[in-house]
C-alpha cells in the first residue's frame, strides 16, 4: 500500500506484546543521514516505547545502503539478536543504480533471515526525490523507521510465540 493511502506511523499499539526480553540490533546507512537518522530516531524510540532496554538495543552506521546486508551479518556474527532492523534511503535520481541497491538489500536481507532465523527487516525507503523521503522520514506520510521497529518487535514475537515440537520416537 502507498504511503500516500496510510500514514507509516500508524498501528495498534496494543497489539505489541511487551518487548522487554527482545535484543534487537539497528544498522544505519549514513548516506543521506539527514533521512536516515531521522528513521534510526523513529524506530529506537518504537523499540523502548514497547519495553526493549536501551542496552538491549545495538546500533552500528554503515556508509551506504548497500552495505546494509553485510553490516547485519558483522553484528548478527557477535551478538544474538531477535531482530535486526536494516535502515536506509536510496533515492532515484538520473540513473537506474537505484534499482540494483534497492534489490541486492532486499535480496540480502531476505537471505540472511531465512539463513540464520533471525529476522532482518528491510527499513529502506525507495522514493523518487528528496521530498519524498522528508515525507516519509517524520513528514506528513508518518516515519518508516517506527514501521520497521514495529515489524522487527512483531516478528520477533511471531518467533517466541510459535511452540517447537518434541519429536519422540514410538508412542506418544
Amino acid at each position: 500500500m502507498s504511503s500516500a493511502l496510510k500514514n507509516l506511523s500508524d498501528y495498534e499499539e496494543k497489539d505489541i506484546p511487551d518487548s522487554s526480553g527482545l535484543k534487537v540490533g539497528i544498522v544505519v546507512a549514513d548516506w543521506h543521514k539527514n533521512i536516515t537518522h531521522k528513521l534510526y530516531e523513529g524506530c529506537y524510540d518504537t523499540l523502548v516505547k514497547h519495553g526493549v532496554k536501551e542496552e538491549n538495543i545495538q546500533t552500528v552506521q554503515v556508509p551506504g545502503t548497500f552495505e546494509l546486508p553485510a553490516g547485519a551479518k558483522i553484528i548478527g556474527s557477535k551478538t544474538k539478536y531477535d531482530a535486526v532492523v536494516c535502515l536506509g534511503c536510496v533515492i532515484k535520481g538520473e540513473t537506474t543504480h537505484n534499482e540494483y541497491i534497492n534489490n541486492s538489500v532486499a535480496q540480502g536481507l531476505q537471505t540472511l533471515s531465512i539463513m540464520t532465523n533471525v529476522p532482518h527487516i528491510f527499513g529502506v525507503l525507495t522514493p523518487n526525490d528528496e521530498q519524498q523521503a522528508i515525507d516519509r522520514a517524520g513528514g506528513k506520510y508518518g516515519n518508516k523507521g517506527v514501521e520497521a521497529g514495529v515489524t522487527a518487535l512483531r516478528m520477533a514475537h511471531l518467533e517466541k510465540s510459535l511452540v517447537k515440537e518434541k519429536k519422540s520416537i514410538g508412542f506418544n
